[in-house]
């Protein structure tokens, strides 16, 4: 390169400056091609390879975003591998630009890890308890790499072996340990969610004493994500969970219809026998059982109940036990207040007068 620029012309300083520069924008331009041709032909071609794979995993893992994010990696390498013979004569130089594009390569290697670590999360199937727990493996893993990452940044700034500052580590584990305290406590609350398949993403839960009453929309190391019915996000820690007591609707929602059970006081006073010597509320009890078994919103099969109760001061209590099919929050209110509706009115027919308690002005 310094015989053709010689052959230019140029003499002197001029000409060790000019075959620096060529030799940077060639260089780069090797570079940007690399780049260019892993974007443009590789990805695309290894898009085709998955999609035409039997297995959905593949499809996930190696997605178009992690492809991109590794190529982005090939000309950091190339403009690596080129330093030596850009600046041989120019050794201060070369050493800053070599540790520079080294941090950069690490940088983008970590990057590619925790996107590709991250692709776990595009796998189907998001209930499965085993998937939980792999969600906080990845977490812890993209901490180490993200921790590696840091360590092999530092080593390259003082150019020191990256070994020895891992063995000088040990005894800063203690802080270590104090300042990932809530990560960690995390992870083993999150295992013990898992292991014990006590939620999953998607779960309907209730935690009366956080406000959460909604969909589990994200687990992490850290927090539990819930998205309550009137579409406010609430965040709660794996800990408070596994510390507290949270009701999971799962088994209702897997299960058909949903229970419901309802009290309903009479006044005694209504309570009578009629010509046959069988009481009013007997008959009441009896017709609101069949009532309920021929009513199209109650699970006929789980047997509808209606069960004398405790007495009471406030009256003869008669317990209403049944499951409807509409397990929504709306139709489920709805289909109950139809149904006491029809235990108000119906009572009437029978004699019976509802237990209403009088107020002295």
């Amino acid at each position: 390169m310094e015989e053709l620029v010689g052959n230019w012309g140029l003499t002197g300083d001029t000409v060790s400056i000019v075959t620096h520069t060529v030799l940077v924008i060639v260089a780069f331009l090797l570079a940007a091609l690399a780049g260019w041709i892993c974007r443009k032909a590789v990805v695309p071609v290894l898009l085709k390879l998955t999609a035409k794979t039997e297995a959905k995993w593949d499809d996930a893992l190696f997605n178009e975003k992690v492809l991109v994010t590794a190529c982005s990696i090939i000309p950091a390498i190339i403009i690596w591998q080129l330093l030596p013979w850009t600046f041989c004569d120019l050794p201060t130089v070369r050493e800053v630009l070599t540790r520079l594009t080294a941090i950069y390569i690490t940088v983008m290697s970590a990057r590619t890890v925790t996107v590709f670590i991250d692709s776990f999360k595009l796998i189907d199937d998001p209930r499965t308890a085993k998937k939980q727990y792999l969600y906080s493996i990845c977490s812890v893993l993209k901490i180490i790499i993200i921790f590696i990452a840091v360590i092999i940044i530092i080593s390259i700034v003082v150019d020191k072996d990256p070994s020895t500052l891992f063995a000088g580590l040990g005894a800063a584990s203690a802080i270590l340990m104090l300042a990932f305290q809530d990560t960690i406590k995390g992870l083993v609350a999150g295992i013990r969610l898992t292991n014990n398949d006590m939620i999953h993403i998607g779960d309907w839960i209730t935690l009366e004493s956080a406000g959460v009453n909604g969909r589990v929309e994200e687990i992490t190391l850290t927090t539990v994500k819930v998205r309550n019915f009137d579409n406010t996000i609430v965040t709660v820690s794996p800990q408070t969970l596994v510390d507290g007591s949270f009701q999971n609707w799962l088994g209702m929602e897997q299960n058909v219809g949903r229970k419901q059970s309802r009290r309903v006081f009479f006044d005694f006073r209504s309570i009578q026998l009629d010509d046959d010597g069988v009481a009013n509320i007997t008959k009441f009890r009896h017709h609101m059982e069949q009532w309920l078994s021929d009513n199209p919103k109650v699970v006929a099969e789980k047997n509808p109940l209606v069960r004398q109760a405790e007495a009471s001061q406030g009256g003869c209590c008669l317990e209403f036990t049944f499951w409807l099919y509409a397990q929504a929050w709306a139709d489920f209110e709805h289909d109950t207040a139809d149904i006491m509706e029809y235990i108000f009115a119906a009572s009437a027919e029978y004699g019976l007068t509802i237990y209403q308690a009088s107020f002295v002005k």
